[in-house]
């Protein structure tokens, strides 16, 4: 039998109204977030998967896959998480002398760690080029040696260390802070060694928030542009990079092919931070077992 439509409005009232009840009785919290999350991050990323989804799907896996574009993920996500697992051991090690020392000018080098943050990038790219140059400080010390730094893939390398090595300071320094002494104390006083200590009492529970570190350092690396365009030589299956390529793609006006490989990035950047993500989940599990 069919329902007159006035039968059929007042059958769909109700869910109407529950669904408006459920709705106010959200937090205002949530609301505000919800809204900010969708202007600032959903809608930007659904769009850009939207423009992307217009080339045909044996064109963008010809752009997504072309010579010149696995070239670039390869650059970009092989010399971001190597950097970033570099910081993860040397800035958990910054981190441990800022807490547990103390020494002149501390308040001074703790600042300067944040250096990186303040700095504009393409003043950072400048200023490594010009150090790590074959004339720099650092670089003519090197150049003896037949390492050259300035427009290689190295210098990419560098530059992704000095922008992510914050991001690991800042997480793990907190979490330092606020640990117990007396844990440490208790192996000490049951024989254990400082080594033992460190690897068996303050790692375990330390270790979720290197992960944490090394995962934003990572993600800040690898969509580094204004340091790294500069300090490298941009060539095509050397040191360029896909945030470089993207720039590219959109100075020849092929603004679906920089779409695609942004795409690309992106989806290959939540593989890996979800790996990270689990193996902090599974760390934090073993450690409370």
């Amino acid at each position: 039998m069919t329902l007159s439509p006035s039968v059929e409005a007042d059958s769909k009232t109700p869910v109407w109204k529950e669904f408006l009840e459920k709705l106010g009785r959200i937090p205002w919290t949530w609301r505000i977030t919800l809204v900010y999350l969708t202007l600032m991050l959903f809608i930007p990323i659904a769009a850009m998967f939207l423009k992307a989804s217009t080339e045909p799907p044996a064109k963008f896996w010809a752009i997504a896959t072309s010579d010149i574009a696995l070239a670039t993920y390869n650059v970009t996500f092989v010399t971001s998480l190597s950097a970033a697992l570099l910081n993860g051991v040397f800035g958990t090690l910054i981190a441990w002398v800022l807490v547990r020392y103390d020494f002149p000018l501390k308040r001074i080098i703790d600042a300067t760690v944040d250096l990186p943050f303040a700095l504009p990038t393409s003043v950072a790219g400048l200023t490594l080029a010009t150090v790590y140059s074959n004339n720099g400080w650092i670089g003519s010390l090197l150049a003896p040696l037949g390492i050259k730094v300035s427009f290689t893939r190295l210098g990419v390398w560098v530059a992704m260390i000095f922008i992510s090595l914050p991001f690991v300071v800042r997480t793990v320094q907190p979490v330092l802070q606020e640990m117990e002494h007396e844990t440490e104390e208790a192996a000490w006083s049951l024989g254990a060694s400082q080594w033992q200590t460190f690897w068996k009492v303050i790692l375990p529970p330390l270790f979720p928030t290197i992960l944490t570190g090394v995962a934003l350092g990572f993600s800040r690396a690898v969509g580094e542009y204004g340091s790294t365009v500069i300090i490298s030589s941009n060539t095509p299956f050397q040191d360029l990079i896909a945030p470089v390529l993207i720039f590219q793609r959109l100075e020849q006006y092929d603004y679906s092919g920089a779409t695609v490989i942004g795409v690309v990035l992106l989806a290959i950047s939540l593989v890996l931070l979800l790996a990270i993500n689990f193996l902090q989940a599974w760390s934090r599990r073993y450690d409370s077992k």
